[in-house]
């Protein structure tokens, strides 16, 4: 049952995974100052652009034994309810401006949106597979641009999920196959009809557009360093990232990595148990990416990916502090958490895949069969942690299932000593 799953973990001090000759040192400067600050000047021009909260949630904090919890809540992302609009805009902005001959900087929304661009540009189809979020922010982008989309969902995905995209005016059809083969498929589908893929992951050959969504996503770490340095607290000790593919986690790391070359924060890549093939990777302690394979039978929708970003590969294996393989209850304890907030606490309306690492470090400091890896990552009363809400009631029936009517229980998994 999966209730008594247990939370596993590996750390880099346990793995041979970092410990071989050569693995240290991915490149990060795709995600340093400078790269992240033409997506964050490209999606301040958008219209209805502003910065996502920051949530400072002192009376978690204090129940948890730690000096500060800081929550990104990203359900307030251009009204789309996840922050995955950040990656597609930005990769598909730059794509567009290698099209046109003309650099990204010279192409704010209001001109790339323009009848001059349609004009020049004629008809593009942009294609991708997703769970929901990401093709719900490639139609979005396509649907302003005025282009076309087709989006494509695996097997189980949320019809509510499915009708969000549709509203957005893209094509959209569920596959019968897992996320990973229907990235595949997509792939061979837009070469034989000359489609643009727009994917989160990227594999040999597939790579610039992959990279451009990454640095999308880092408007969003852009933005919690200027709130953390607005709430006087600029050096976060710990910052805890989910990963799928791993595009989000890789950018983290590379972003905290490159301004914060000296001290930089621990960061902790939480997976669900049912697609953690970064976990797994790390236990195989080869170096190598290892796929996890199968239905990826998870709540968590947004982590159902059982192959590595190549290009986020790297950077995790080489800078993460531990990878932790979760099961779906402790997402849904994370949801639980953020939707009933402690006294001065601000609710934070968050799903599966954007509550996981709530749940995770409640687990961690509250579970003292965790006490070794709490010891581990050096967590205690001076740390400051950042955790990012990836996604809002993406699926509000599944969201009011678990803060409701109390799906994925945690009664019998606690063990507080």
């Amino acid at each position: 049952m999966e209730s008594f799953e247990t939370i596993k973990w590996i750390s880099n001090e346990k793995s041979r995974y970092f410990k071989r000759a050569g693995v240290r040192g991915a490149d990060i400067t795709a995600f340093g100052p400078e790269e992240i600050s033409y997506a964050r000047e490209f999606h301040s021009t958008i219209t209805g652009y502003t910065p996502t909260p920051l949530r400072k949630l002192d009376g978690l904090a204090r129940i948890l034994g730690v000096r500060a919890v800081y929550v990104k809540d990203e359900s307030y992302r251009f009204g789309l309810n996840a922050f995955k609009v950040l990656g597609c805009s930005y990769a598909i902005a730059k794509y567009l401006s290698c099209r046109l001959g003309i650099g990204i900087s010279d192409l704010p929304y209001d001109v790339l949106t323009g009848d001059a661009v349609k004009r020049k540009l004629g008809d593009v189809t942009f294609v991708t597979t997703t769970d929901g979020n990401h093709g719900r922010g490639v139609a979005w982008t396509a649907r302003v641009l005025r282009q076309n989309a087709v989006v494509y969902m695996p097997k189980g995905s949320s019809m509510m999920r499915f009708d969000a995209i549709a509203a957005e005016g893209a094509s959209v059809a569920i596959r019968c196959v897992n996320y990973d083969e229907s990235v595949r498929l997509t792939a061979a589908e837009a070469d034989e009809k000359g489609w643009v893929v727009v994917q989160d992951t990227a594999w040999e050959g597939y790579e610039d557009i992959p990279l451009w969504i990454m640095q999308g996503y880092g408007t969003m770490a852009s933005e919690a360093m200027e709130q953390l340095n607005a709430y006087g607290d600029p050096t976060p000790t710990h910052v805890f990232i989910q990963a799928g593919v791993g595009s989000l986690a890789g950018m983290v790391h590379g972003f905290f990595r490159a301004h914060f070359p000296k001290n930089p924060p621990k960061i902790v890549v939480a997976e669900a148990n049912r697609a953690d093939c970064f976990y797994q990777s790390a236990l195989a302690g080869d170096g190598m990416p290892h796929a996890v394979t199968g239905d990826l039978d998870t709540f968590m929708a947004g982590l159902a990916c059982g192959e590595a970003n190549t290009i986020a590969f790297g950077i995790l294996r080489d800078y993460a502090s531990a990878f932790v393989s979760c099961p779906d209850y402790v997402a849904a304890r994370g949801m639980r958490i953020l939707g009933n907030p402690l006294t001065g606490d601000t609710y934070v309306r968050s799903g599966e895949s954007g509550a996981v690492t709530t749940g995770l470090l409640s687990f961690i400091m509250q579970d003292n069969s965790l006490s070794p890896l709490r010891d581990s990552l050096g967590l205690g009363s001076d740390s400051s942690v950042v955790l990012f809400s990836t996604e809002g009631d993406t699926d509000p029936e599944r969201y009011r299932s678990v803060v409701w009517d109390g799906a994925f229980p945690t009664h019998g998994v606690m063990k507080q000593g």
